[in-house]
């Protein structure tokens, strides 16, 4: 699933962002949603998050669906 509807992303999510620096790359990071940074509903590059170790990117891939 892709990370650009905000009502599948919530906190304790496993998810890969692509962090600002890494978009020329599109190199993935890994880890648990910690709060979204998007107020917008649907964002067409993937909505913002914060993970729990403080790095902030756009979710490319959901990991973990409970």
């Amino acid at each position: 699933m892709d990370g650009k509807n905000r009502k599948d992303i919530y906190p304790g999510l496993e998810v890969e962002i692509i962090l600002k620096k890494d978009q020329r790359s599109g190199k993935l990071t890994r880890g648990i949603v910690a709060n979204l940074l998007t107020s917008a509903a649907f964002h067409s590059r993937g909505i913002k998050v914060r993970l729990e170790d403080g790095q902030v990117g756009r979710v490319a891939n959901v990991i973990d669906m409970q």
